[in-house]
């Protein structure tokens, strides 16, 4: 594994002057608001991807206005920066091998070239397998029974060799399309007993027999099997004297929507698989006020925003338009938060005698990565969370429509609501209040510790997501308003004597409670997606829920359910569509470096 850092050596200069100096005013400005959202989401930036030049030049953006209104540095060393680490990307090792050994095959061997005949993917295992070759259509085998490529074939101990996408073709819509990804065909392959995963773009497909990009894949991580993608002329070369071609293939699976799947007699392969993560480095921005209050100021109220997003984009980028290579500029989403946390940092900052409490301005990084920077922050807090009093959170801000604003958290304290309608008295918003803690930000880290949250959100869009989301079509006046909404609900939040009152909400936003959408049941816990380990890491264990219940802890790894070995977060959401509320399910984790063994009764997922 190899390891590399921007951050690392940036930051071994001093805070750069900034783009342009402001009066220190103590209005919150549309103006202000732009002139951040325009340097953000700029070209220069190319879209703030988290561990790039970009985001490093975001963070010491941030930093130099901290450091101009004198608020304190609660980074590392006596830094505004908190640095962690993530997998950023794979390459491939020097031990990729792939080799064919049969009668069909002239002089009986053929060896595969590297990155020219066959390429490891990006979550594959590495490793050393060998068996019999076995060609299994589309490696599909659909829940309802409707297509199976495994019907009477066996494929244990075997290497299999399958079809990219399905018989739907690259259709979102197919019948079979939700069975085409490559984690459901991998966990399938495994599941019948395969030890090994090549796969091929048909010629129906793809007329140029590219092989597929090595790229990781945060969500995933890891396939259990060595899988890699290879040329289809090779797979031609192989089914000489089968009667078969990869277009009569495709062509009769479409046809007549059956399977064509069969053992490639006489054919074995060696398959070694040899990837290396690169682990790049990040960081949060973190500056404090402190509080004057003698009863309160050891208590602080946490703000906070994310100011990376999706650089370049393309596939695996989280990008809704991953065709596309290009700079995806993220104004709304999240500059627009980053620049309202500013404007309340400079707000608060000019106000710094009235403050009671302490206010921690946190721009959080790795948020488009699954909410990794917040994730850091709370389990290694610059003042203990024991003293947060509780987090409000910005997160797309700047696409106010007519007065809807909607506010994620409104349950996690008995008195949001009344706070919330006290500070909108004069009807600037229409407020859709979500009580859930848990949703689709950095809040969430935060309520999993139970800390009382706040997001403010005003809502998705057409651009979300894509490199259209671009700085002049944010509305700079609405988002103003937002801000100083939120400034009227942070220090009415600092100044009252009580301490917000911890509430664990019932209800679950759909999709959003940190499991997976649309299942049935959930374990009420969020993964890690920085785990970096075999099984699914635990980052939050919702408290109330059935892992808390069972006795599952925050950093547990889990790596069985029932009888299904848990490799990856896919295996742990085909166990999620499986299970009904009341089924009661072995788990076994690891904590420590032992083997525990739990019983947690699903909840139905309301």
């Amino acid at each position: 594994m190899r390891s590399r850092s921007t951050l690392a050596f940036a930051f071994l200069f001093l805070i750069p002057s900034l783009p342009a100096a402001q009066t220190l005013v103590t209005a919150i400005a549309a103006e202000d608001l732009k002139t951040h959202v325009r340097y953000l989401a700029s070209d220069g930036l190319a879209g703030r991807a988290s561990g790039t030049p970009g985001n490093d030049s975001a963070a010491r953006y941030i930093a130099g206005y901290l450091h101009e209104w004198g608020i304190a540095p609660l980074g590392d060393s006596g830094t505004y920066f908190q640095h962690f680490q993530f997998i950023a990307s794979v390459h491939a090792g020097a031990g990729n091998a792939l080799r064919f050994q049969g009668k069909p095959l002239e002089g009986g061997v053929l060896n595969a070239v590297p990155d020219r005949d066959f390429r490891p993917l990006g979550f594959t295992t590495n490793g050393i397998v060998a068996g019999p070759l076995v060609f299994a259509g589309y490696g599909i085998s659909a829940t309802d029974s409707s297509y199976d490529d495994f019907k009477n074939l066996d494929v244990n101990g075997k290497i299999i060799v399958v079809l990219r996408f399905s018989p739907d073709g690259s259709d979102p819509h197919g019948a079979l399309t939700r069975f085409s990804g490559f984690p459901v065909k991998t966990r399938t392959a495994r599941d019948h007993g395969a030890v090994g995963f090549i796969v091929v773009t048909g010629p129906v497909d793809d007329a140029d027999d590219a092989l597929i990009r090595l790229r990781f894949d945060q969500s995933f991580g890891n396939a259990g099997i060595p899988s890699v993608s290879m040329k289809r002329s090779l797979l031609e070369s192989l089914l000489a004297g089968s009667g078969w071609t990869l277009r009569t293939i495709q062509d009769s699976i479409k046809a007549r929507r059956s399977p064509v799947a069969f053992p490639l007699a006489g054919v074995t392969a060696t398959l070694t698989t040899d990837v290396e993560k690169v682990t790049t480095t990040t960081a949060n921005v973190i500056g404090y006020l402190p509080g004057s209050d003698p009863a309160l100021k050891d208590q602080v109220l946490v703000l906070g925003a994310h100011f990376d997003h999706l650089g370049m984009g393309g596939e695996g980028s989280g990008s809704l338009q991953p065709d596309t290579v290009a700079i995806h500029h993220g104004a709304d989403d999240n500059a627009s938060g980053t620049a309202g946390l500013l404007e309340l940092a400079q707000a608060f900052a000019s106000a710094r005698s009235t403050l009671k409490r302490g206010l921690v301005f946190a721009f959080f990084s790795g948020e488009e990565l699954g909410t990794l920077g917040s994730a850091y922050y709370v389990n290694n807090p610059p003042i203990p969370l024991a003293r947060t009093a509780s987090m409000v959170n910005m997160d797309m801000v700047g696409r106010l429509s007519g007065r809807e604003l909607t506010v994620y958290g409104t349950g996690t304290s008995p008195g949001w609501n009344a706070l919330l309608a006290k500070e909108n008295a004069d009807s600037s918003f229409t407020i859709k209040s979500v009580p859930d803690g848990f949703g689709p930000s950095d809040h969430a880290q935060f309520y999993g510790k139970d800390v009382p949250v706040l997001f403010f959100f005003t809502g998705t869009h057409s651009d979300y997501h894509r490199p259209s989301d671009t700085w002049e079509k944010i509305n700079y006046e609405g988002e103003e308003r937002v801000v100083r909404y939120v400034y009227r609900v942070a220090e009415a939040i600092d100044v009252n004597p009580d301490r917000p009152a911890f509430a664990r909400t019932t209800s679950s936003s759909p999709g959003q409670s940190g499991d997976t959408r649309g299942f049935r049941t959930t374990l009420a816990i969020i993964p890690d997606y920085n785990g970096g380990v075999d099984g699914m890491k635990i980052s939050v264990v919702r408290p109330g829920g059935p892992a808390e219940k069972a006795g599952l802890k925050a950093g547990d790894v889990i790596v069985r359910m029932g009888e299904k070995k848990i490799v990856n977060i896919y295996d742990y959401m085909e166990m999620l569509g499986k299970l009904k509320g009341g089924d009661k399910v072995e788990i076994v984790v690891t904590r420590d470096g032992k083997s525990l063994t739990y019983t947690a009764e699903m909840a139905a997922r309301k």
